[in-house]
């Protein structure tokens, strides 16, 4: 399959212009647009990789949802929507993506299909939400319900960079201060000590060959990003490394609580938003996963799954996994009595987020001394290493 920019005239003689993803042949594009009513005056072959490894803030594709709710709710087309959004936004991926979307629509594929395309973009909650909505004939409800989902994740990612966004700073902060001292201070009083004659105590020395290290082997250190990423994409990649690193953020020592809740908030959130506009329990199950991308919670997923459909609630199903809180139980089981299981689960969700942000808070709290206290260990061990043998040889001139 390629790409194809392409211009054309519509029946009343309006230009139009565009880029057709996933076609065979000129001849297929061609066909494809006199389907819809369209002339096809030139195309030119372009490769569709660039579509597909397109990357969109995510901001924007909240604010797209929102906007193509708002206009479907109205009851405008949705191959009119998408193009009056197509004109309107100005990131040109983005653009491209919905002209994309926009040709797959017009020329009879389903919403679900055209956005799958584009899975990098638009996530499995997402696809699962517009298959629900044009299933059951309520397209705008679940955008808006998307939108807010969305929206939601974004915020909460928000505050966990902001959360960490001091830390980080200060530890970038200490290594370059670490850094100046080994490779300027360092030297000149280590040669000092040459011309001296003093003998080195062990820390000292330690430190001397820490900065001879780095001096003459800086390079090495620029290799190291290359080989981190190379790591995270051969977990990400390997099905059995990811599921083994899954398993143990849910078990790390000191952040297993932590990763526990945002994954079952994650979790919970979905499922709750996908049964709340008509999708199956089971298949909300399987998509919900899906989102939070966790080997475990995929594999706690399977076992809810099964035991639904043996005929136990939901509830006892949630129970009798370790993941979910006792408060998310209990929801799902007064959900489950009054026939409100997807507004529970969304409280109980929104429970969630508030604990995780109080952790947070707790953990700052935490952080900023600590991080201020190595760093101040840090230039220490190093100031007193470098005066150490400087404090013996005046006590010998005595």
């Amino acid at each position: 399959m390629a790409a194809y920019e392409y211009i054309a005239v519509d029946e009343n003689g309006n230009k139009l212009s565009g880029i057709y993803d996933d076609v065979d042949s000129v001849a297929a594009l061609r066909k494809d647009l006199a389907k819809m009513g369209n002339t096809l005056l030139k195309a030119k072959r372009r490769e569709s990789e660039r579509l597909r490894h397109t990357r969109i803030p995510q901001n924007e594709i909240v604010s797209f949802t929102y906007r193509l709710a708002g206009m479907c709710s109205a009851g405008l087309s949705v191959v009119g929507c998408l193009e009056t959004l197509e004109k309107q936004t100005e990131n040109r991926s983005l653009k491209a993506v919905l002209a994309d979307i926009r040709q797959s629509v017009a020329a009879g594929s389903t919403l679900k299909n055209a956005f799958s395309k584009h899975r990098r973009i638009f996530s499995d909650f997402f696809l699962g939400m517009l298959e629900a909505g044009e299933s059951g004939g309520k397209l705008a409800e679940t955008l808006e319900a998307s939108a807010i989902y969305l929206e939601k994740r974004a915020d909460f990612r928000g505050k966990v960079r902001s959360a960490f966004a001091y830390p980080i700073i200060v530890g970038i902060m200490c290594l370059a201060v670490v850094t100046a001292l080994v490779i300027f201070v360092v030297p000149v009083f280590s040669k000092m000590y040459r011309q001296m004659h003093v003998p080195l105590p062990g820390p000292t020395q330690a430190l001397i060959d820490l900065s001879t290290m780095v001096r003459h082997y800086w390079w090495m250190g620029l290799f190291l990003p290359l080989a981190v990423g190379l790591l995270l994409k051969l977990v990400r990649n390997n099905a059995r490394l990811k599921a083994t690193w899954d398993a143990f953020k849910l078990n790390m020592p000191g952040l297993a609580k932590f990763n526990r809740m945002i994954v079952a908030c994650g979790f919970v959130r979905a499922f709750a938003m996908l049964t709340s506009v008509g999708v199956s329990v089971v298949r909300a199950l399987e998509v919900a996963s899906a989102v939070v991308n966790n080997a475990r919670v995929t594999e706690i997923a399977g076992r809810l799954q099964q035991s639904i459909q043996a005929g136990n609630t939901v509830a006892d199903s949630l129970k009798n996994c370790d993941l979910f809180p006792p408060v998310i139980v209990q929801l799902a089981a007064c959900g489950e009595e009054a026939g409100t299981l997807p507004q529970m689960l969304n409280k109980g969700a929104d429970f969630l987020d508030k604990d995780i942000d109080r952790m947070l808070r707790a953990f700052l709290v935490k952080i900023e001394p600590a991080l201020t206290l190595i760093m101040g260990l840090l230039v220490g061990f190093i100031l007193m290493s470098v005066y150490l043998p400087m404090f013996d040889y005046m006590s010998h001139l005595k």
